[in-house]
């Protein structure tokens, strides 16, 4: 058995060995096949994903390269690039609701990151700006990024790796979709008026991709459910579809940094706050650095022999193709204008105007690199200059003037309101092309100043005395104002026959070119920025004292200083006012004349005008009544922080807004006043804000007098002045007006919610406490609703530092200077002054209503019912 089969294995042994010829081939061919397959590399995911075959977008740049794959975003990055500081903005393109989102707008500041790489993934932390070392100190240095480490705000694991392992890719979309610090809307609140919106990711698409040497930009088109409301009372929009095309701009910041400069509160620029850590200081101190752009001479040596030097690198503003073309040259000769400041600190040049390029496939409008000016077809009345800066330094990276279509309608507004009564030419339902040019041009170069890094300076329009404003040698010298950055607007105080006098604000006031050489002017015997502080101290001393020279903040939630307001013009708000009353009767009783029927037929043009009329007359008497219980605030140098308006000046003003009060009928006794269409006469509500105003300097008057203490207007004198023209008809017999009845309603009303609170009067009249004292009424806010708009930096830098952010004066501390509110709980004793009025009107009502005729009987019935009322609760 054994043999059988050792015999039959070596049968099979054998035909094994001799298989056929093709069998022998096939082997060896799939032998080969299977050494080929193994040694052809695999595709990696990167090649298997961003290649074009399978539909993949790629724009390809020397700092970052996007992708773009079935609807998803991609972002590579070398790894030599994390860790760097980067700017990240998100701008607003285009928009289905221009009253949500503005084109060309930032509705945030640019966010301040980096990415980094931890465990397997990217992050994007917010940097935070560590505190300067005075005394470099180990210790210090090892703790301080201990205490300062960034927040994350957004991360993602790793996608893939480059095949040379040197780049990361990651899944970029949810950053530009979800973040709420790159949204181009957001939620936010200004001004009473709440936006609330949610973004609809599904609905969302990322558009056009561009990458360059330094920066990227990604256009998407985001679908958001929008909410505002009002107050939180009226809801405007309730989840309505809104869809805004964004463009996010990433730029990467140079590493060699800009020399910042110490800013100082007495004088008006943009700041950035910084730390320092002082071994010899108790405390970790704060100081601001001015925002400005990094300017240099190219040629040194030429500009310290006092030659002109261009930059190294100029301001250069891109102003957009889509401006009427009438436009477009006012618009270059406003930007431009600030180069004069700049020659007189030696450059040539330094802002110079460039047309959108038609041919640079770099260029983008929208991009965070360059720096436009915007034309947006919109109806808002207005124009704003925001700009963006590294909060390293202060540096200036980008900066837009964004021009509203209708900003020509405040233009004609107001050249008709304040110049009609000289000027001809505007005496037209369009302005002419060389007023409209002019004016335009003033509004740019404004606007542009913002862009530079200077703010508002509301007390250079009171500088000059009135008077010089009607003549003709010093206004073509000098303007209506020393800055352009005031809200000073045209010369309203130059009088019918006032030949030759100029109308507009100068080119440039001797104030703005103060503020170039504060910011711009190089310092080459310092080598760091704390040596430059004794130079820019003697700058600031230089002018101490000179009223041309005097910075005034803004007033907007606190408004104590008469001299630093909006929309007025001189030294002498009562006198000033007087003209600009006298120019709008003159105005009102020849507009009909000036405008025809055949040119407004629909008297939509001149219904329209003489509601701004109105408006302009309102800001006369609102530059008057802010001198009652007056504060001037000056910057302490050689001089007190704070001084009291005069008695005397106080003393005129409340009989000025009295008078005013009592001879306000002419309102609506004109041609264009008696040919308005249905409503409720303009006396009456001018009567019912005014009044309400000037009740409310009551607690002004209290401070005031506390500051000045000496020879100071005091309460007393402030409401018996105002009983006695309040109760003069009635104590003289005489039968009342309509706007006579309505003050004695308010004076009663404002007695009984004074010392008895609970009580509700019939029209809801506010009850005067201390947080009324230099706090604006809701009428003031409309009133100066063209100012709140181009500010928008201004309200971020309150959202960020408070309005009660109080700063010094001296180099080495931070912030705006805001003056804040004061609580006068502990010095107010008005509530016995009100009772006393309670008890005399009582008296005097009871004495005279026997003899009232029907109508002032029962006026005076109602009011002697609250007023008992009160008296017996009280």
């Amino acid at each position: 058995m054994n043999c059988r089969f050792f015999a039959i294995l070596m049968v099979c042994i054998l035909l094994v060995g001799q298989s056929p010829a093709w069998a022998k081939k096939r082997s060896k061919k799939k032998d080969k096949t299977e050494q080929s397959e193994a040694q052809k590399p695999k595709a990696s995911k990167y090649t298997k994903t961003f290649s074009a075959e399978k539909g993949c977008v790629t724009a390809q740049g020397s700092f970052l390269t996007l992708h773009k794959v079935n609807g998803k975003l991609y972002v590579e990055i070398p790894r030599q690039f994390l860790g760097r500081e980067l700017l990240i903005a998100a701008t607003v393109t285009g928009t289905s609701d221009t009253d949500v989102a503005t084109i060309g707008y930032k509705a945030r500041a640019p966010f301040h990151g980096r990415f980094v790489e931890r465990d397997s993934s990217i992050f994007l932390e917010r940097i935070a700006v560590l505190p300067d070392l005075d005394v470099p100190d180990s210790t210090n240095n090892r703790n301080l990024p201990l205490t300062n480490l960034a927040p994350t705000v957004w991360g993602e694991k790793i996608f893939c790796e480059s095949d040379d392992k040197r780049h990361v890719v990651f899944d970029a979309s949810s950053l530009f979709r979800s973040l709420d610090d790159l949204s181009p809307l957001g939620t936010r609140s200004s001004m009473g008026l709440s936006i609330k919106s949610s973004i609809k990711s599904d609905r969302c698409t990322f558009d056009v991709l561009k990458a360059f040497d330094d920066n990227v930009s990604i256009k998407s088109t985001l679908s958001y459910s929008v909410t505002t409301s009002f107050l939180g009372l009226l809801t405007v929009l309730r989840d309505a579809p809104v869809n805004v095309q964004a463009t996010h701009s990433i730029l990467l910041l140079p590493e060699q940094k800009m020399r910042p400069r110490l800013a100082d509160s007495r004088i008006g620029t943009f700041l950035t706050n910084r730390q320092s850590l002082n071994a010899d200081a108790d405390k970790i101190g704060t100081y601001s650095v001015v925002n400005r752009w990094r300017l240099e001479p190219r040629d040194s040596a030429a500009w310290q022999r006092g030659e002109l030097s261009e930059p190294v690198k100029p301001i250069v503003f891109y102003l957009d193709d889509a401006f009427p073309a009438v436009w477009r040259e006012a618009a270059r000769r406003g930007i431009l204008r600030w180069n004069k400041a700049f020659e007189a600190i030696g450059f040539k040049d330094a802002v110079r105007v460039e047309m959108f390029p038609k041919d640079d496939p770099e260029f983008d409008p929208d991009n965070l690199k360059y720096s436009c000016v915007r034309y947006v077809p919109t109806a808002v009345s207005n124009a704003m200059g925001p700009s963006w800066v590294d909060p390293s330094t202060g540096e200036i990276i980008n900066a837009s003037v964004i021009v509203y279509n209708d900003v020509a309608k405040l233009i004609n507004n107001w050249r008709f309101c304040q110049t009609a009564q000289v000027d001809e030419r505007v005496r037209a339902v369009r302005m002419p092309d060389d007023v409209m040019m002019e004016s335009l041009e003033y509004v740019l170069a404004h606007e542009v100043g913002h862009c530079l890094g200077f703010m508002h300076n509301m007390a250079a329009s009171a500088a000059y005395p009135v008077d010089s404003l009607r003549s003709a040698t010093f206004t073509r010298r000098y303007g209506t104002t020393p800055s352009i950055m005031d809200y000073a607007r045209f010369n309203y105080v130059a009088q019918p026959g006032d030949k030759g006098v100029s109308l507009t604000p100068p080119d440039l006031g001797v104030y703005d070119y103060y503020l170039v050489q504060y910011a711009y002017r190089p310092i080459p015997e310092a080598r760091t920025m704390k040596e430059e502080q004794p130079v820019l101290e003697r700058w600031i001393k230089e002018h101490a004292g000179d009223p041309l020279y005097r910075y005034g903040r803004q007033q907007v939630s606190f408004r104590c200083d008469p001299s630093a307001i909006e929309e007025d013009l001189g030294d002498d708000p009562l006198r000033a006012s007087d003209y600009g009353v006298a120019n709008l009767k003159y105005i009102l009783a020849n507009l009909d004349g000036w405008i025809p029927d055949a040119e407004d037929a629909d008297y939509q043009h001149r219904e329209e005008l003489y509601g701004a009329l109105l408006k302009q007359y309102d800001r006369y008497v609102q530059a008057v009544l802010l001198n009652i219980g007056g504060i001037m605030l000056y910057d302490g140098t050689d001089q007190p922080r704070v001084v009291a308006v005069d008695a005397e000046r106080q003393r005129q003003a409340v009989h000025w807004v009295l008078d005013r009060l009592a001879d306000s009928d002419w309102i609506d006794h004109t041609p264009v006043g008696e040919r308005q269409s249905l409503h409720v006469d303009n006396q009456s509500e001018f009567v019912s804000e005014t009044f309400d105003d000037l009740l409310d300097k009551l607690k002004s008057v209290v401070l005031a007098s506390h500051v000045a203490r000496d020879g100071a207007y005091m309460p007393e004198e402030f409401l018996g002045t105002i009983y006695d023209r309040v109760w003069k008809p009635s104590r003289s017999n005489k039968s009342l007006t309509a706007a006579e009845r309505m003050m004695q309603s308010r004076f009663v009303e404002a007695c009984i919610s004074a010392f008895a609170p609970k009580s509700v009067s019939s029209s809801g009249s506010k009850s005067l406490t201390a947080a009324t004292a230099y706090r604006p009424s809701v009428h003031q806010f409309v009133l100066f609703e063209e100012t709140p708009l181009p500010e928008a930096l201004l309200m971020q830098a309150v959202d960020t530092y408070g309005w009660d952010a109080v700063g010094q004066r001296m180099f080495g501390k931070a912030g705006y200077n805001w003056q804040k509110r004061v609580n006068i709980r502990t010095i107010d004793e008005t509530p016995s002054l009100w009772y006393e009025m309670a008890q005399q009107s009582e008296k005097l009502l009871v004495r005279k209503t026997a003899m009232a005729n029907a109508a002032d009987r029962a006026h005076y019935n109602l009011l002697l019912y609250r007023l008992r009322k009160a008296l017996a609760n009280d």
